[in-house]
């Protein structure tokens, strides 16, 4: 099995990627798990069959891949260059999918809809998000309620017996401290098998652990320069129902945050719905204040729809807190509420399934 350099398969695969036979690809959020579970897992195939193009896409555009602070940090730590990297604008995506051409999912196991045309073409999954039930035919198909898929993909490491480069390494372990907020039980994400992965990671990385998370922590909440549209599309996510549009980003500020920012944030609520065509968008925000906090930001199109979703929330395991009191905006433009989330653990993971939209 030939030891061939991270950088040397990426290269290769850019640069041979109309004939990619393989394509990694992650969520459409292409947050740094998505992103650094697609390259680790990519070069373990590579490694694994180096004849073939097994290209890893990074779902976004280019130009978007700024807005991830978190990740800019981390593949800089990790010395991957942006320039070896192929971002979802930079092919045509149906041509890729040809007859010979698989895909494999990465930190989900659902296309997204715009993406649904290629269901047939999804062979393999690995992900840490609810089942959804589909591909049953997938193989591998690894889900598994982990706080990381990067920990299932440091598995994959360890059952192939291939020693993982300190690129994979600092990649794999930035982010599962991250997504575990550095494997704090009491957050509730970290499982024993992240723990172990990132313990085994750790000794390959540039730091130890407390500065790694520190200063990953810190860029994920950096959000200087960004306005409210850029925070809202940084890390969003959409769904659809049989008669709902919706869509649920992930934001890292506080309201007060977010209103000291931009004094009339309401209107980037409104065009970001008008652009994606959404009859229900959420902006769950997670910060620190000190410790750990979320809130939450509701906006519908009607005032039927916003009591109907908020008597929905208020059910749930929120414990939702109203900041101030709902707004009506200007006339046709729907209604907005903000709210402390008292139940810290929620996160959209784990709320969205719980939603039930009709």
């Amino acid at each position: 099995m030939p030891n061939i350099s991270v950088h040397t398969y990426l290269a290769a695969v850019k640069a041979d990627r109309k004939s990619a036979t393989m394509v990694m690809l992650g969520n459409e959020s292409a947050d740094l798990d998505s992103m650094a579970s697609s390259i680790a897992y990519g070069y373990l195939l590579y490694r694994q069959s180096p004849g073939e193009t097994i290209l890893p896409v990074m779902p976004i555009p280019r130009a978007d891949f700024k807005l991830r602070t978190e990740a800019v940090y981390v593949f800089r730590e990790a010395g991957i260059s942006l320039d070896s990297l192929v971002f979802f604008d930079e092919l045509e995506f149906g041509e890729l999918m040809n007859a010979d051409t698989s895909l494999f999912l990465l930190d989900h196991n659902i296309l997204a809809p715009s993406l649904e045309q290629y269901n047939a073409k999804v062979f393999a999954i690995i992900d840490h998000h609810r089942d959804e039930g589909f591909f049953s035919k997938a193989e591998p198909r690894i889900i598994h309620d982990v706080g990381s898929t990067a920990s299932l993909v440091g598995m994959e490491y360890h059952k192939a017996g291939i020693q993982i480069p300190r690129e994979i390494a600092t990649l794999l372990a930035g982010t599962i401290l991250l997504d575990t907020v550095n494997l704090d039980e009491r957050v509730g994400r970290v499982t024993t098998t992240d723990s172990v992965v990132v313990r085994g990671l750790l000794p390959l990385c540039p730091m130890g652990r407390e500065e790694f998370f520190n200063r990953v922590q810190r860029e994920k909440f950096n959000v200087e320069g960004l306005s409210t549209i850029d925070l809202l599309r940084k890390d969003y996510k959409e769904f659809q129902t049989e008669s709902i549009r919706y869509g649920i980003s992930s934001a890292r500020l506080s309201i007060k945050q977010w209103g000291a920012l931009d004094s009339n944030l309401s209107s980037g609520f409104v065009r970001f719905v008008e652009t994606r065509n959404l009859d229900i968008l959420l902006s769950m925000n997670s910060f620190a204040d000190p410790c750990f906090a979320r809130d939450l930001i509701v906006y519908t199109k009607t005032k039927e729809a916003h009591d109907l979703l908020c008597h929905r929330l208020r059910e749930l395991p929120l414990e939702l807190i109203p900041v101030e009191a709902a707004r009506q905006l200007p006339e046709g433009k729907g209604f907005l509420s903000f709210y402390h989330q008292g139940n810290s653990r929620m996160s959209r993971k784990k709320l969205q399934p719980l939603l039930d939209l009709k």
